[in-house]
C-alpha cells in the first residue's frame, strides 16, 4: 500500500509539484526521493534510480532518437551539455546500451604520466621536442601530454628554425626544389628592382632583436617527395619537427579549376608581403603548412572570393592543393590555428607599417593626395561594445571603426583601428603622424569628409606641414549666381564641366584663412569646399574633392567581395576601464526634457488656438479669457517648472563618466590582432587586383567599367599546368569572347617580361592563353 501511494505521487499534478523538469510540451522528467521517471504524453518512457548514469544516458538518447524532443532541450533538462548527449548517441549507435556504461577511475590499459616525469617533460619541451615525440618517449598518449602541459601552465614558444635544405637530395627528388640559395620572394632583378633587392638584402639583420637569426637569402626548402599528389615524406618530417614549411611541388594538370589565380602571384610577390612577413614573424614553428604557405593560402583565398576560413568547407582540399604546389590545401581548423599562431605574436601593426613603406617606395607618384575615411564594422554578438553611427543603416549600433588611408588612385595604403570608435577629429592627427613616418617631409594634401571638420584641427594640420581638402560644414551664406563661372578641362582622362566660384574665407575670427571653392549644381544646390591649396586650379580642387567617392566605392567593394566586415573570431580582450563614455543618466534626462518640451509646445498651441478662435461676444476682456482657460494656463506653468527642474538636474551631472561606472562586469573589446592581420592580407589582395587592372587598361577598351570583372573572371578560370626544369607554364582557357581573351593574353605577355619565381621555389612563372599568340 505504501509503495502504491509512493508511485501515485510520481504522477501528481506536474505544474504544481516540485522536482519536475519540463523538457517540452510533451516530455517531463519527475524526481522523487531517489527515483526518477521520464514521462512522454502521459506515458512512462523510462524510470531509474538517481545516480544510474547508464540508465539516464539511455533515457536521454531514447528521447532524441524517437524524435520526442530536441538535443538542446533534453541536455538542459537533465543538466548536461549537448556535446555530452551527442557523445552518448554515438556510443549507443556503436555498442548499444552496454556502451553507455563506463568504468570508474582512469581508463584501463592507458598509462599515466608519473609525477616524477614532470621535469623530463619540461626539459624535452624546452628543447623543442613536439608533443607527439614526448608521448612516444614516455609511452603515453599525446592527449595526456597536452593535459599535463596545460596543468603546469606551459606556454608554447615559437621556434625560429631554418627551413630544411638538403645539400644532396635523394635520387628521384624533384630537381626544381633542390637547395637553391636565392631569395624565394623576389623577381629576377633588373634595373630598379635590382636596386630594391640590394637594399632589402643589406638591411640590418637585427632590426628585430627577437628575429636576428633570420637571413633574407635563406636557402629554398627541399622536398623528399617525388609525386606532387603524395607528400607523405614531407608530412613525416613536419611531424618530427624537421620541416619548417613544405616546398611547392607542382605537377602537370589539364583544365585545372581556378588555376588562373596564379596570374596574381607576380603582383603579390611585388608587394613584398612574403619577405616582410619572413622578416617580422620568422617562422610559426615546424609545420607542413608554414608561414609562407599560410600567407599564399590566405591571399589566394581572398582573390578567389573564399571570404572566410570557414568557407573552405565548401571546397575539397585536394582540388585547391595543386594551386599551392601541395597535395592538399589546409582545412578550416588548420588555417584557423595558423591565424591564431600569427595573432599570438602581436605584430600585425608592424607588418602593416612595413607593407605601407614598401607601397610608398613603389608608388610615390600616387601619394600627392591621401584620402582618409572611417569604416564602421557592425557587431551583433553578446558582448557590450561602444556604439557608432552606421550611415548605411542610419542607426547607432555596437561596432568597431577602422580608419583607412587610400592614395590618389583609390588603392589602400594602411588601416588603423580606432579605440572605442574615436571620432575622426581625434584620430586624424595620429593618422598623419603615421603618414609622416612613411613619406618623410614631403608635403601632402589630406582629403576627408565633413566628419573631420574642425577649424582648430585645420590649424594643427597645416602647422604640421600638410594641406587640407574637405567639405565645409554648417550653415554657409549662399552665393549669387553671377559669381559662378563655367570651368572645363580634362583631368586623368575625364572630361569635366563645373560651375564654380572661388573666394577667400576666414575662420576662427580671422585667425585661419582658407580658400573656398563652391560648385553650383543643376538643381541650384551649392557645395562649398575648403582647402589650403592655392596653387591648384578651382576645377582640380573640385575634382579631387569629389574623387573621395572612390574611397566609398572601395569600402562597398571590400564589404561585398572580400567580406571585410566579417567577424574573424569571437575572442575579446580587456578594455581600459577608465575610458570615458557619455553619461547615461544625462542621456535619460535629455529624453525626459525633450518630452516635456514637446508637451509644453502642444499646450501652448492649444492655448493660442483658443485665443485666436475667441469670439468677441464670448470674453470681452483678457481677464475673462484667462479665467475661462485658467486650467490650461496652470498646466503650462507646471510643465515649465518641470523643465526648469530637469535642466537643473542635468547641469549638475557630468557629460562623460568612466565606462566602469556604466558597464557591470568586465570591460572588454574585440581582440584586434587577428582582424587586423586578415584586413592587411585582403588589402594586399585588392592591391594586386588593382595592379592587374591597370596593366590591362591599355589593352581593354572598357577597363574603367569592366576591368575588375575581367580580372576576376580570369583569376577564376581553368588553366593547364606544365612543369619544366626552370618554368611553371600556366596556360589559361579562353574567356567568353575573343576580345577579352586578347586582353588577358596581353596581360600575360606583360607579366612574362619580368619573370617571377613562385614563392618557395625557383620555378619561373610563364603565362599564356589558349589560342592566343605568346
Amino acid at each position: 500500500m505504501v509503495e502504491i501511494e509512493r508511485q501515485g505521487k510520481l504522477f501528481a499534478d506536474q505544474a504544481a509539484a516540485q522536482g519536475v523538469a519540463v523538457v517540452n510540451d510533451r516530455c517531463v522528467v519527475r524526481t522523487l526521493d531517489d527515483h526518477r521517471v521520464v514521462i512522454v504524453s502521459g506515458m512512462v518512457l523510462a524510470q531509474y534510480r538517481v545516480g544510474d548514469r547508464m540508465a539516464e544516458a539511455h533515457a536521454m538518447v531514447m528521447l532524441v532518437e524517437s524524435n520526442w524532443a530536441d538535443q538542446n532541450d533534453v541536455a538542459c533538462a537533465f543538466g548536461y551539455s549537448a556535446r555530452t548527449l551527442r557523445r552518448n548517441q554515438r556510443r549507443f549507435t556503436d555498442g548499444g546500451v552496454a556502451a553507455l556504461g563506463s568504468s570508474a577511475g582512469y581508463p584501463q590499459g592507458r598509462r599515466r604520466v608519473a609525477g616524477r616525469r614532470l621535469g623530463t617533460v619540461r626539459q624535452l619541451k624546452e628543447q623543442g621536442v613536439p608533443n607527439r615525440e614526448v608521448a612516444r618517449r614516455l609511452g603515453v598518449s599525446e592527449t595526456a601530454v597536452r593535459k599535463l602541459l596545460r596543468r603546469i601552465g606551459w606556454q608554447e614558444k615559437l621556434p625560429a628554425q631554418p627551413s630544411l635544405a638538403l645539400e644532396n637530395p635523394p635520387e628521384g627528388a624533384n630537381p626544381n626544389l633542390s637547395a637553391f640559395s636565392a631569395p624565394s620572394s623576389e623577381k629576377t632583378s633588373t634595373g630598379a628592382d635590382s636596386a630594391a633587392s640590394t637594399r632589402e638584402r643589406n638591411e640590418p639583420v637585427d632590426a628585430n632583436p627577437n628575429l636576428s637569426a633570420f637571413c633574407v637569402t635563406e636557402a629554398l626548402p627541399a622536398s623528399l617527395d617525388t609525386d606532387p599528389s603524395n607528400r607523405s615524406m614531407d608530412r613525416l618530417l613536419a611531424c618530427l619537427g624537421l620541416l619548417d614549411d613544405a616546398a611547392p611541388l607542382f605537377g602537370a594538370a589539364q583544365r585545372l579549376p581556378r588555376a588562373g589565380v596564379l596570374l596574381a602571384v607576380p603582383a603579390l610577390v611585388d608587394s613584398g608581403v612574403f619577405s616582410i612577413a619572413r622578416r617580422i614573424y620568422a617562422s610559426i614553428g615546424p609545420a607542413f603548412y608554414g608561414l609562407r604557405t599560410t600567407l599564399v593560402v590566405l591571399l589566394l583565398m581572398a582573390l578567389l572570393r573564399i571570404k572566410r576560413p570557414e568557407a573552405l568547407k565548401e571546397h575539397a582540399p585536394a582540388d585547391l592543393g595543386p594551386l599551392l604546389g601541395l597535395d592538399r590545401a589546409p582545412e578550416v581548423k588548420t588555417l584557423r590555428r595558423k591565424l591564431s599562431r600569427l595573432a599570438s605574436v602581436g605584430r600585425a601593426a608592424e607588418l602593416g607599417r612595413a607593407l605601407a613603406e614598401q607601397r610608398v617606395s613603389a608608388h610615390r607618384d600616387a601619394l600627392g593626395f591621401l584620402y582618409v575615411d572611417g569604416h564602421v564594422r557592425v557587431y551583433n554578438g553578446k558582448h557590450r561594445l561602444p556604439k557608432a553611427h552606421v550611415a548605411r543603416r542610419r542607426l547607432a549600433m555596437p561596432a568597431t571603426t577602422d580608419y583607412w588611408v587610400n592614395d590618389a588612385r583609390g588603392d589602400p595604403l594602411f588601416v588603423i583601428t580606432a579605440e572605442a570608435n574615436a571620432h575622426m577629429t581625434r584620430m586624424l592627427l595620429d593618422i598623419l603622424d603615421e603618414v609622416r613616418t612613411l613619406v618623410g617631409e614631403r608635403r601632402l594634401t589630406v582629403v576627408f569628409d565633413r566628419g573631420g571638420f574642425s577649424p582648430r584641427l585645420f590649424q594643427k594640420i597645416v602647422a604640421r606641414g600638410f594641406d587640407i581638402l574637405t567639405y565645409r560644414k554648417g550653415r554657409v551664406r549662399r552665393l549669387a549666381n553671377n559669381q559662378f563661372r563655367r570651368r572645363r578641362a580634362v583631368i586623368d582622362g575625364r572630361q569635366l564641366d563645373y560651375l564654380l566660384a572661388d573666394q577667400e574665407v576666414r575662420l576662427l575670427k580671422g585667425k585661419l584663412r582658407l580658400r573656398q571653392v563652391t560648385r553650383l549644381c543643376e538643381n541650384a544646390h551649392q557645395t562649398p569646399i575648403l582647402t589650403s591649396r592655392r596653387d591648384l586650379g578651382a576645377l582640380e580642387v573640385a575634382y579631387r574633392m569629389f574623387e573621395r567617392w572612390r574611397q566609398e566605392n572601395f569600402f562597398k567593394y571590400l564589404r561585398e567581395e572580400f567580406a571585410i566586415d566579417a567577424l574573424v573570431d569571437y575572442a575579446v580582450v580587456a578594455d581600459d576601464p577608465s575610458r570615458e563614455v557619455p553619461n547615461p543618466k544625462r542621456k535619460k534626462l535629455d529624453a525626459e526634457l525633450g518630452a516635456a518640451r514637446a508637451e509644453l509646445a502642444e499646450l501652448r498651441s492649444r492655448y493660442g488656438s483658443r485665443a485666436l478662435q475667441n469670439p468677441k461676444s464670448g470674453h470681452l476682456t483678457m481677464r475673462g479669457f484667462k479665467i475661462a482657460y485658467s486650467e490650461l494656463a496652470r498646466q503650462m506653468r507646471l510643465v515649465e517648472e518641470r523643465i526648469g527642474s530637469l535642466k537643473h538636474k542635468r547641469n549638475r551631472l557630468p557629460k562623460r563618466v568612466a565606462v566602469s561606472k556604466v558597464v557591470e562586469g568586465k570591460i572588454v573589446k574585440l581582440a584586434p590582432e587577428r582582424k587586423h592581420l586578415t584586413s592587411l592580407l585582403k588589402m594586399i589582395a585588392y592591391q594586386a587586383e588593382s595592379d592587374l587592372v591597370r596593366m590591362t587598361s591599355a589593352h581593354y577598351r572598357r577597363a574603367v567599367d569592366e576591368g575588375r570583372t575581367l580580372i576576376q573572371t580570369a583569376l577564376n578560370s581553368a588553366a593547364d599546368l606544365d612543369v619544366t626544369d626552370t618554368e611553371l607554364r600556366v596556360t589559361l582557357a579562353p574567356l567568353s569572347s575573343p576580345h577579352r581573351s586578347r586582353a588577358v593574353a596581353a596581360l600575360c605577355a606583360e607579366l612574362n617580361r619580368n619573370p617571377t619565381h613562385f614563392p618557395g621555389s625557383r620555378l619561373r612563372l610563364h603565362f599564356a592563353v589558349h589560342g592566343q599568340p605568346s
